[in-house]
């Protein structure tokens, strides 16, 4: 194996934000902020906005998160046009 030219592989922190659900694994990915874990020792930490414990496939609740406008930016766009509307048979 090739010195120098893999990243580095450690552990850090998700954080899921809508939940404040955190796990610790292994990642190359890079982080700005850290976090002191039950351990006492400080990792990095990554910021999402998903993850298991808030997605509706894993938990079985139907929750809109909608963190940037999608929805309201869809419905500008395309919601006077009539092959997106809600049919009347629809329900």
């Amino acid at each position: 194996m090739k010195n120098d030219i893999h990243p580095e592989y450690r552990e850090v922190i998700f954080k899921d934000m809508s939940t404040d659900f955190s796990f610790k694994t292994r990642s190359t990915i890079q982080a700005k902020d850290t976090i002191v874990w039950e351990d006492g020792k400080e990792y990095p930490l990554i910021s999402l906005e998903i993850t298991s414990a808030s997605h509706p496939f894993f938990t079985g609740k139907q929750k809109l998160v909608d963190t940037a406008g999608r929805v309201d930016k869809f419905y500008s766009r395309y919601g006077a046009n009539k092959k997106y509307q809600k049919r009347d048979d629809e329900d």
